[in-house]
């Protein structure tokens, strides 16, 4: 790592713990990477993808260079470049620029898994217009093969509508539990007994 790469992270926040300054991970945090990057694994996914995605999440930093997540993971620069291209490109991870300095960061949102289904709407949409082109190409009398491209933009098509209103249930449901989390701090805080918020699902 450069100094100057040094010096951009040790000034990203004041409030950094030790494991996240240090050169290497702590062993509980480096133990929730490589079991975040296993079950990251047993959905069909890259390991090392969960590794930079894991780190990410468990970091008090608001952002990391592609130096810094490689020196802390012990992970070669090729690996970590390939695995955030696929995250920033699944909404996994967004790129962080700081001007006058030409490395390569990368930060994750609050709620990272809203910011995943809004970008995979954007997939979506990418599939439809390639759906699209599909049967432009196909001649009127290939019936079976329009007749999968034309059930694939169906449901393609119906996807899009079902993650708008999945993300705003999501977005819903973490506001309001968020907001009883917070009316129960205030209320430990002022010394006043507790009230359990009811466990709900999702859109009930």
């Amino acid at each position: 790592m450069t100094d100057e790469e040094r010096a951009a992270t040790a000034g990203a926040s004041d409030h950094t713990p030790d494991h996240a300054s240090a050169d290497v991970l702590d062993e509980a945090v480096s133990a929730f990477v490589e079991d975040f990057a296993y079950a990251w694994g047993a959905a069909g996914n890259p390991r090392m993808e969960g590794r930079v995605l894991a780190l990410l999440l468990i970091v008090d930093e608001p952002y990391l260079s592609s130096a810094r997540i490689a020196d802390l993971l012990q992970a070669s620069a090729g690996a970590v470049s390939m695995s955030t291209r696929a995250l920033v490109n699944l909404g996994f991870l967004k790129r962080h620029a700081i001007p006058g300095d030409r490395s390569h960061y990368f930060r994750t949102e609050d709620d990272v898994w809203g910011g995943f289904l809004a970008g995979e709407r954007d997939y979506v949409r990418r599939i439809n217009s390639t759906l699209e082109f599909g049967l432009d190409v196909l001649p009127e009398d290939a019936s079976r093969p329009r007749t999968r491209l034309t059930n694939a933009l169906r449901y393609m098509t119906w996807l899009v509508g079902h993650h708008r209103k999945m993300l705003a249930e999501w977005q819903e449901y973490r506001d309001s539990t968020l907001a009883a989390d917070a009316q129960a701090a205030d209320a430990r805080a002022a010394g006043a007994p507790a009230v359990d918020a009811p466990d709900r699902e999702p859109g009930s």
